[in-house]
């Protein structure tokens, strides 16, 4: 759900100016994308070279977080904050032919689908869920090479949300639906979150009164037709379907020709999603578990 933050601090006022991701560069790599916390760097599935380091490096402490559910809206989901948004119900028709050549890497032995089987061995996240991120992120260096997402920035939110789409003992298939709906609590302004008004009728989270999260990346509906995404290439956007999830998440966080591969942008995009440090510091300290974890 919609938390309000503690307060209205930004980034580089909380604690001092110290709330900030340290030395997040993009590096050439072999097909594996991440996100390292305390002077690592972003390795993209795609290979790029290795920008000069900035001058300024910022930090944020990596969290020791364990794998256990969160109910979907007791973190906030995506919000409406990001100013340049397509109109509602727009489709980009870039996103759509750049996540088309997205999925004609899945297959062969070198293919995404053989690197999502081997990490998801190694991290714990299951495969299915893995290649959704990792289809998310070459579309997105396809049709917006300047923001340089990482698919690992894109487990740590999906980690956070929903557990890769296993919220509540939810199984995700083969074809990247969970099992179950995950839909999250409502949006009424009670427990300290923000109070939504319904924006859907209904049609995504089934509620007519007020509006709940929904989906493996937690979407409020209002956002999700602003975003709406079709990364699966079934012809439909939906925010259960984990593909279509993850593109719009990464289409969301890369808005505005942000650079997810620098410190400012990585933060501001992840302020974007969920206005609180707590949160970024789960989303670092879980995709920093999983990038430790697979370059061992």
């Amino acid at each position: 759900m919609v938390r309000e933050s503690p307060d209205d601090a930004t980034p580089s006022d909380r604690d001092g100016g110290k709330c900030h991701v340290r030395g997040i560069a993009l590096r050439s790599g072999v097909a594996l994308a991440v996100l390292a916390a305390l002077g690592g760097g972003v390795w993209g599935l795609t290979r790029v070279s290795e920008p000069e380091p900035g001058p300024t490096t910022m930090e944020i402490p990596a969290l020791s977080v364990q794998a256990a559910d969160v109910e979907p809206g007791t973190v906030a989901p995506v919000s409406i904050s990001v100013k340049d948004k397509p109109r509602p119900g727009a489709k980009s028709a870039t996103s759509a032919k750049s996540a088309d050549k997205a999925r004609t890497n899945d297959g062969g032995a070198g293919g995404l689908r053989a690197w999502a089987e081997r990490t998801g061995k190694i991290i714990g996240v299951p495969p299915r869920a893995l290649l959704a991120y990792g289809r998310a992120e070459i579309a997105i260096r396809e049709a917006q090479p300047g923001c340089r997402l990482s698919w690992a920035t894109l487990a740590g939110i999906g980690r956070v949300e929903s557990n890769h789409g296993q919220f509540g003992g939810a199984v995700l298939t083969e074809a990247g639906w969970p099992s179950k709906l995950i839909i999250g609590v409502p949006l009424n302004g009670s427990g300290g979150v923000r109070a939504i008004k319904d924006t859907d009728g209904g049609r995504y989270d089934g509620d007519t009164e007020v509006d709940r999260a929904v989906g493996p990346m937690q979407f409020i509906p209002s956002t999700w037709q602003r975003w709406a995404s079709d990364g699966n290439g079934d012809g439909r956007a939906d925010p259960q379907q984990i593909d279509d999830a993850a593109l719009a998440a990464a289409r969301y966080l890369c808005a505005g020709g942000r650079d997810m591969a620098s410190a400012k942008g990585w933060w501001e995009g992840l302020w974007s999603y969920n206005r609180s440090v707590e949160y970024a510091q789960k989303v670092f300290a879980i995709a920093d578990g999983y990038a430790r974890a697979v370059k061992q």
